[in-house]
This record gives C-alpha cells, structure tokens and sequence, in this order.
C-alpha cells in the first residue's frame, strides 16, 4: 500500500487493514516456525512495513487533529 492509499482512509478502515494484516502476518510466521517453504519470504517484510506505514499515519492524523483542538481553543489577543 502506499501512503497516499493510506492517507485516503478512515479510522475503521485503517483499523480493519491493520487487523487483516496482522492475520496474514501470524499465518507467515506460523509457517516459517513449522519449517513449510512460503511462496514469497519478502512478503513477511513487506506486510511490517506496511504495518508500520499505517499505524505511523494513523498517528499523525491524531497529532494534527490536537494540535487543531488547541489552536482553536486559543483566543487570539
């Protein structure tokens, strides 16, 4: 996924990604715990980043809606 896909997203949406990622992410290293030959070993390091790329976006967006709050709350002299 890219960011841009990423950014476009809702909360529930973010979350629902993140959930079936993690599944897939268990599955794969599952797998590679049994000793089974997986059809693509990048794809564990794909499925993190993509992981992390989600949960660091999903944290920006919480920062830029505080600081909005704040700013608003503010009076102006």
């Amino acid at each position: 996924m890219k960011n841009k896909e990423i950014r476009g997203m809702d909360k529930n949406m973010l979350n629902e990604k993140i959930a079936e990622m993690k599944k897939e992410l268990i599955k794969l290293n599952a797998q590679v715990a049994i000793g089974t030959a997986i059809k693509n070993p990048g794809q564990i390091k794909k499925i993190k980043k993509t992981i992390a790329r989600i949960l660091t976006i999903s944290d920006h967006k919480k920062s830029e809606k505080t600081k909005n709050s704040e700013a608003a709350e503010i009076p102006k002299k």
